[in-house]
Formats: C-alpha cells, structure tokens, sequence
C-alpha cells in the first residue's frame, strides 16, 4: 500500500479513531484541532499536531494543504467550522477534500462549498447495526452503491457437501460468492467447483456454527435459512 499523506482536521472521538487507523496502516497524518488536550491525546498516532482555528486561512497556508493527498475534516457540533474549513481547504488547492456531515442538507451545502466526498459516521453505523442486528444470519456488510453491496453471511446447513454450482445461487437470487471464511482467514479463490465441505473447510451455522461466507449481491431476498441481500448496507 503506497503511504499517503494525509491532513485530518477535527480530533474529537471519531476524529481520533481515524488516525488510530491511519497510524495502523502506515499512513503519514497531520493533525489539526483547537484543543491543546486532543492533539496531545492524538500525539502517538499523528506524524505532527498543529493547535489552531481551522477556519484562519493563514493557518491552513501554512500547512501547504495543496501537499496532502486528502484533506479530511472530522469536525462536529459545529456546522460552520466545518462548512468554512472545507471552503478554505478546496480554495488553497488541496487535491481532495473529504468532510463529516451529521444531516442530508449539510452534505449538499459542504459538496457546494469544496468538499468532494462526504462521510456520514452516525447514519453509516446507524445503517450498519440496523441490518447487522435485524438478522440472524448477517455477520457484516459493506455497501459498494445503491444497488450493489458485500455481506459476510453464516452458511445453510443444506448447502454443506455441495459445489458452488450445485447451489446455483447466482441464476436463483443473483448473488456471487466470492470469498470463505474459516477461523479468521479468508480464501478468495472460489470457484464454480468449489465444495462446501463442513468444518474440514469452512465453519458453518449448525450443525456446523462457525462457517461463513462472502458474497457480493443483488436484491433483498431469503434463501433457506440465510438472508441474502443487495440494498443499503455498510465501509
């Protein structure tokens, strides 16, 4: 993974949680927060941490915002900070900017003003818990589109013993598994041949409860004892 540079501007708990993971992933972050508190809290996960008003534009020229490869602003509680920060950054050049909304009607006025991609922590996870709980069988999502998303799903007892093709879930429900799960590891290679073959393989509902599978697929439909979906899901 080539190592990016990132400027990430707001250090309140999510905030904090993305450069926890971008320090994880070997990523280069300058932090940015007007709490000396928070940016001492984020030292260990930052490369550098800058105490300041993000909306002071000689602040932002100072950091050369047009020299990260994103810009993200985190910044909550405080629309307007948010919504200036963001203008400011896209007029000082930066080459992507990505910034937090809490409602619909801030997204439309941040993508106005320079944002170029909005994330939506409380309704993504909102989103996420709903249909991850609301089933007995969905282990975890990732939204792809409107029309398209990834679900790691507990496995038949029925469909232990046959091969992809025998289950013929694509023709059937319009989905494609296109990975295992077995004790934490994944196997991508999946193929129409590929037998389902018990705990020798994979882990499965019951009898067999720890085996799963991945797959990418169509609309929301129920299959057996597993519910195989395509709307809005999780990233």
């Amino acid at each position: 993974m080539k190592t990016k540079s990132i400027l990430l501007i707001g250090l309140g708990r999510f905030g904090k949680y993305i450069a926890m993971k971008l320090h994880e992933l070997g990523h280069e972050v300058m932090a940015v927060d007007e709490n000396e508190e928070r940016v001492d809290d984020a030292m260990p996960y930052v490369t550098n941490g800058q105490i300041g008003d993000s909306t002071n534009e000689a602040l932002l020229r100072s950091l050369g915002v047009k020299n990260y490869d994103v810009c993200i602003v985190t910044i909550g509680g405080n629309f307007q900070s948010s919504l200036e920060t963001t203008c400011l950054l896209k007029e000082l050049g930066a080459q992507k900017v990505v910034s937090r909304a809490e409602q619909d009607v801030q997204a439309k006025f941040l993508l106005r003003n320079g944002a170029d991609e909005i994330i939506y922590p409380e309704k993504q996870l909102a989103t996420w818990a709903a249909i991850r709980y609301s089933s007995d069988h969905i282990l975890d999502y990732i939204e792809l589109s409107d029309s398209c998303s990834i679900f790691e799903v507990s496995v038949p007892s029925a469909w232990v013993g046959k091969s992809v093709v025998e289950i013929d879930i694509r023709r059937k429900y319009n989905v494609n598994i296109i990975a295992t799960k077995k004790n934490g590891k994944i196997n991508a290679v999946v193929t129409a041949d590929t037998v389902i073959k018990g705990i020798t393989c994979y882990k499965f509902i019951r009898p067999f409860p720890e085996t799963k599978l991945f797959w990418f697929s169509g609309n929301i439909r129920r299959c057996g004892n597993a519910s195989i979906s395509n709307s809005r899901k999780r990233r």
